[in-house]
């Protein structure tokens, strides 16, 4: 098979599959691993795909439209439920306060919190601070949480205040521990959103932690969006779940994704 040829099948099947790795195109060619590289790089200058850590992911899953929360919630919920899970085992003994990123994951550790005492340092409230509307219902009048929501203008797509007002009030706070979502993640691009306002948000909430925790599903590694909100280094913990078929072509792609993230020094916890 000729390169040309060669780079028609790996076009397609990145079109198909979304995410493939270098490894598994070197093998279904019968081709070396520098081989595939080469191939990959000039798919990548024709504008076919974006080559990452072990791989590559298509365009198209690089500009997928952003959903609404309601619609966001009711997609990989199993994984989400364990994901929040584990994000509240992240909580260090005697967590005070916490701040919580818009999100449908997020959105279960709320309610998690609303019923999980056992993070409270005994006779104090849980300060937990949030921009998102959403949150903010699941958490009021709960006792033994003290609840602040941060104004701004709210974006019907995430119920998530955003604007100078709600940056300027999370960079005046400092909590323990900030929990936030993310729309894609990689270990090139780091910890992506689609949109400017969220991204500014977002990085004023890892500002103000002196604990960062990530939680996303691996539906999103690989995936890079318009707007970095924190590089690598900024991310303590990402909590997600393992890929359903590991040995899958976009399943061994996520997990090249997650390995190249431990070797960057981030802790990836596995719900």
């Amino acid at each position: 098979m000729y390169a040309p040829e060669r780079q028609a099948a790996i076009a397609t099947r990145v079109g198909r599959e979304t995410r493939v790795s270098v490894s598994d195109l070197a093998v279904e060619h019968a081709v070396t691993t520098e081989t595939v590289r080469r191939d990959l790089a000039v798919l990548e200058r024709a504008g076919v795909l974006r080559r990452v850590h072990g791989g590559a992911v298509s365009t198209a899953a690089l500009a997928l439209p952003e959903t609404r929360v309601e619609e966001r919630d009711g997609v990989a919920t199993a994984a989400k439920d364990r994901i929040a899970a584990a994000a509240l085992a992240q909580l260090p003994p005697g967590t005070t306060s916490v701040a919580l990123d818009a999100g449908s994951t997020t959105g279960r550790l709320a309610a998690l919190l609303a019923t999980s005492p056992g993070v409270l340092v005994e006779g104090t409230a849980l300060v937990v601070v949030t921009s998102a509307v959403h949150l903010a219902a699941r958490l009021v009048g709960v006792p033994g949480i003290e609840l602040q929501l941060v104004g701004g203008r709210v974006r019907p797509t995430t119920q998530a205040a955003v604007g100078a007002d709600a940056v300027r009030a999370l960079e005046d706070l400092r909590v323990d521990v900030a929990v936030l979502g993310a729309n894609g993640f990689s270990a090139g691009s780091g910890f992506t959103t689609p949109d400017a306002e969220e991204a500014a948000v977002k990085r004023a909430l890892v500002r103000s932690a002196r604990r960062v925790v990530v939680v996303a599903d691996t539906g999103k590694a690989g995936r890079t969006d318009l707007h970095r909100f924190a590089r690598l280094e900024e991310v303590d913990v990402l909590v997600t779940d393992a890929p359903a078929d590991a040995r899958a072509p976009g399943g061994a792609a996520a997990v090249a994704e997650l390995e190249a993230l431990r070797a960057a020094g981030v802790d990836v916890v596995l719900a």
